[in-house]
């Protein structure tokens, strides 16, 4: 018999069928009962509800039903029917039990206990099984398919970009190396430097950064692209905000100004966060209940309050009048700690805000330069608990800028040649902007910790599971 998912009995109970035969297959979260009768919470991944399984021991071998115990996986065939208990609208009868797999008691970590997420990192193979992690990764699968939706229905196309380059883009971070050379014997030219010719790629290359430079290629082509893939940072940063291997969402459009990319922007998180809400509720909820009491709450007001717009200068002054004794310095020409932005999101609008027209220093050579000559049109969206969600910009249209820009950072036109034909050949104004997918993760399931809302986080010292 073909089995049924839990999340489709429970919410689709009518369809199923009240007093019809049903077949589940999950892992047991507890046991309970007396002499007569055995009350097992059975929950498949589909759901952050468990459902009821009522076992008449007389029917069972003992033996057998002493053997189920947290952790243990069943194929259960019985009877779906109203429940008369508290806590659950419907519930199994069973007819058949079949023990899939055992858990011994004495080592299974997973008990019916609080356990701190600290050891529950030390388990990253199990902890999908607990509740906090079973609605994580279902959010996460829930963001992700409404990322690919958003841009599908809005004309975009999904451009793969290298994940191996031998660009830094911009020096966004220290990047990981990919080499096939015999580390226990490196050959060397005759200069005593590493002869990269040897190497498969024959020059040096490292995993990516970033996929944007590619995708401004793509864009100037198909118009309007995104990207969504892993990127990977070699910074020895043990922080609850980053991890060395993470996703990056990159949508780059032809032809948007800075007004068209943060009217995207807001449109596109607004719309990934309804999205959770409508289809997720249970698992937000369970977070909201047990782990961020205003969670929900937060992420509605995202959805019905517009983003305040404002410049880099007015909210230097802002922070500067605030009174407030901050950690970090503020000043103009310096860039925003996580404390400023937080203070102008939490404190002062109460509301999510968008940040532009950077000193042109602090940002990257390929945005967009105004006509005052010491600012960018860049694009800093700034969230709530989080700080900066999303960052971009418009691009630097005009190859003379674009070139003053590489020479006053010594950076080498050689190896932006390709990039540069996008300037030489039909150029046109663009923008984009990149979205963390773990940063957003953090914002739409209230954890805390980056390192919880990725399956096998990826830290320094840490390539475990």
């Amino acid at each position: 018999m073909k089995e049924t998912r839990i999340v489709k009995i429970l919410k689709e109970t009518t369809s199923v069928g009240i007093e019809t035969i049903v077949n589940v297959k999950g892992w047991v979260r507890t046991k309970r009962g007396n002499n007569n009768v055995a009350f097992i919470a059975l929950n498949d991944g589909s759901t952050v509800l468990n459902i009821q399984v009522v076992v008449d021991i007389d029917k069972f071998d003992e033996n057998k039903i002493k053997q189920i115990t947290t952790g243990t996986s069943l194929s259960v065939t019985g009877k779906l029917v109203v429940s008369t208990g508290k806590g659950q609208s419907v519930e199994i009868l069973a007819d058949e039990i079949e023990i899939l797999g055992l858990a011994d008691t004495e080592t299974f970590p997973l008990q019916k206990k609080g356990h701190s997420m600290e050891f529950l990192r030390s388990i990253a193979h199990l902890r999908p099984r607990t509740n906090y992690f079973g609605c994580v990764l279902r959010l996460r699968h829930a963001m992700a398919f409404a990322i690919h939706k958003y841009f599908n229905d809005n004309g975009f196309f999904y451009l793969h970009t290298p994940i191996i380059t031998s660009a830094d883009a911009e020096g966004a971070g220290e990047m990981f190396r990919v080499t096939t050379l015999n580390l226990d014997n490196i050959p060397r030219d005759e200069h005593g430097k590493v002869n990269y010719s040897e190497d498969f790629f024959g020059k040096p290359t490292n995993l990516t950064v970033s996929g944007q430079l590619n995708g401004e290629m793509g864009a100037m082509a198909l118009g309007k692209i995104y990207t969504f893939g892993p990127t990977f940072r070699a910074e020895n940063s043990n922080t609850p905000r980053h991890l060395a291997e993470f996703w990056m969402i990159e949508p780059e459009m032809a032809f948007y100004d800075l007004q068209d990319n943060m009217d995207t922007a807001e449109e596109f998180i607004k719309y990934c966060i309804h999205y959770a809400l409508e289809n997720n509720f249970d698992d937000l909820q369970f977070l909201n209940d047990f782990f961020d009491k205003e969670l929900i709450n937060r992420l509605q007001t995202i959805i019905d309050v517009d983003f305040i717009r404002l410049s880099y200068t007015e909210a230097i002054d802002i922070l500067i009048n605030s009174g407030r004794k901050f950690e970090f310095k503020v000043a103009w020409g310096t860039d925003l700690q996580a404390e400023h932005e937080r203070y102008l999101v939490e404190q002062h609008f109460k509301k999510p805000v968008i940040l532009i027209d950077y000193p042109k220093e602090i940002k990257a050579f390929y945005m967009k330069q105004n006509e005052d000559g010491n600012t960018v049109r860049a694009m800093d969206v700034l969230f709530p608990k989080i700080g900066e969600i999303i960052g971009g910009s418009q691009r630097e249209e005009s190859l003379e800028k674009l070139l003053s820009a590489i020479q006053e950072r010594n950076m080498s036109q050689d190896e932006l040649r390709y990039y540069l034909d996008t300037r030489r050949f039909g150029t046109a104004i663009h923008s984009g902007f990149g979205l963390g997918f773990e940063r957003l993760l953090l914002f739409v399931t209230g954890m805390t910790n980056i390192r919880d809302v990725i399956p096998f986080p990826r830290t320094p010292q840490n390539a475990e599971f």
